[in-house]
């Protein structure tokens, strides 16, 4: 009894001697735990992790029997245990790192100090024409690649390519994937609402092997484009003329024209400045009516 009452005493002045940067400190941890076992979960790590725990198990068994070369060639192992992960995990932690640089913290998607406005006047056009030039390749099944670059520059893929530069629309999409073209074999990285590059070539996916076998190379591309960066990547089939887009290593299929058009202007254009321009527009139809009055 005593002891029972001596052990509620203890986490009863525990208790008390928390404040509120302790709380703070403990839900920092426990949000950091979340990620490393999301981390772990959702990479090749898991079977990694497992091997690491079985030869930590294996050398608490052989100092505690007194195994003394186990032991010794165990902890040298052990001992050079963080520099392997880290060579072993590089892509992930790559990966992982690239993601936190791209956390919004207010700041816009489209770069340090550029406003709505800006983004609503680079993209509006740029959207529709993307989406005429991906219903017109999708109707006559001619295969296509389209990545927008958003905060992650893609500068590794552009030099590969060939730069363009040129405003985007629905005649020049059409020229750059005619089969047999001179750029036609690659992907059109677009930045800022305008065509920046094409025949550009995209890293593979991370977990290719993973991937469903039906899926030909644009598709696998795409995952593995959307995977190393924040891009979201547009892929017409030519087999089937399927819209789909890849985003964080994800693919949806099937998409139409209206609902490609609703996501890109979601993820593209501020709410901000869509909500203005249509208000602009509205007032400008009023005060017409009124002029006819």
């Amino acid at each position: 009894m005593y002891a029972l009452n001596n052990a509620k005493n203890m986490i009863w002045n525990v208790i008390q001697s928390i404040g509120f940067i302790d709380i703070i400190d403990m839900l920092l941890l426990t949000y950091i735990v979340y990620l490393l076992i999301k981390f772990v979960r959702e990479t090749r790590a898991g079977q990694l992790i497992k091997g690491i725990i079985f030869i930590a198990i294996a050398y608490f068994i052989s100092s505690q029997i007194e195994l003394k070369a186990i032991s010794y060639i165990i902890k040298s192992v052990l001992d050079v245990g963080l520099l392997a992960l880290i060579i072993m995990f590089q892509p992930e932690l790559r990966r992982v790192l690239e993601k936190a640089g791209r956390t919004k913290f207010g700041i816009s998607s489209f770069g340090f100090g550029e406003s709505s406005d800006e983004a609503f006047a680079m993209w509006n056009d740029a959207i529709e024409a993307i989406c005429d030039s991906c219903t017109e390749l999708s109707s006559t099944k001619t295969g296509a690649l389209i990545v927008i670059e958003r905060q992650t520059k893609l500068g590794e893929q552009i030099e590969n390519g060939t730069i363009v530069d040129a405003v985007p629309s629905k005649e020049l999409f059409g020229n750059i994937f005619f089969p047999n073209t001179p750029l036609h074999d690659g992907a059109v990285i677009m930045r800022n609402g305008k065509i920046h590059a094409a025949a550009c070539f995209l890293p593979k996916p991370q977990k290719e092997e993973l991937i469903n076998k039906k899926l030909g190379s644009r598709h696998r591309a795409a995952i593995g484009m959307s995977e190393n960066s924040d891009a979201i990547v547009i892929v017409v089939s030519e087999e089937t003329g399927q819209i789909s887009i890849a985003e964080n290593g994800v693919l949806v299929r099937d998409y139409t024209r209206f609902r490609l058009n609703e996501h890109l202007r979601e993820t593209l254009i501020p709410k901000a400045a869509e909500n203005k321009k249509i208000k602009l527009s509205l007032k400008k139809g009023k005060h017409k009516g009124e002029d006819k009055n």
